[in-house]
């Protein structure tokens, strides 16, 4: 929790700096749950994700990046790793014939079910170091953050799209003005030379 007077003119910037700040607060949390999980416990990540496929057997690893918010890359080796000590098992997936569905052996089920109750505690420990009064509002945070997380890539996606066809639109409209510029000058090249008024001859009067 940010305090204001002297601590916080002697930290100067980083004491509002949002990505400072939840930076130092994640190496809690994850002190906290290594603490709680032992050494022999599964890690945050793995037991996300085990948590993830406990909920909804058969997830594909695409399933579960949106489901843990682990990047792909670093998911694919987790999984890996996983599968290799016996924890996940993979099979083809009954949705997508070229996509590996992704479950809990039956080693990966007891891990789990010994570690859920030691990140209960490990959550405790970090709620309790909030007020009471300030605990409902800190996870409601929490989970506006990590919706905006999920949107991110969608939202960066359809900002690219619009700009790409802002940009076609543009290079349309310039091809379409240049037409009309090129045009109109061969049109002015073309107009007929308007004939010399001959002045009217007149007759002597008698």
């Amino acid at each position: 929790m940010v305090k204001s007077g002297k601590s916080s003119k002697r930290l100067g910037t980083l004491a509002e700096s949002p990505s400072h700040l939840m930076h130092r607060v994640l190496q809690l949390a994850l002190d906290i749950y290594s603490e709680e999980a032992g050494a022999d416990g599964p890690t945050q990540r793995q037991f996300a994700v085990m948590e993830a496929v406990a909920a909804k057997s058969g997830l594909t690893q695409t399933d579960l990046v949106r489901a843990t918010g682990i990047d792909r890359s670093t998911l694919a080796d987790l999984v890996s790793r996983m599968t290799t000590k016996g924890l996940l098992e993979r099979e083809r997936s009954t949705v997508d014939a070229r996509a590996k569905a992704v479950r809990l052996s039956d080693e990966g089920k007891t891990l789990l079910e010994a570690s859920r109750p030691k990140v209960e505690a490990a959550d405790k420990r970090i709620m309790a170091l909030l007020p009471k009064g300030k605990r409902d509002g800190f996870l409601e945070l929490l989970a506006d953050l990590a919706n905006a997380a999920d949107e991110a890539p969608d939202i960066a996606k359809a900002e690219a799209k619009a700009l790409k066809k802002a940009a076609k639109e543009a290079k349309r409209a310039d091809k379409l003005a240049r037409k009309a510029v090129e045009g109109g000058g061969k049109k002015a090249a073309k107009a007929p030379k308007l004939k010399k008024a001959k002045a009217p001859v007149l007759e002597p009067v008698s």
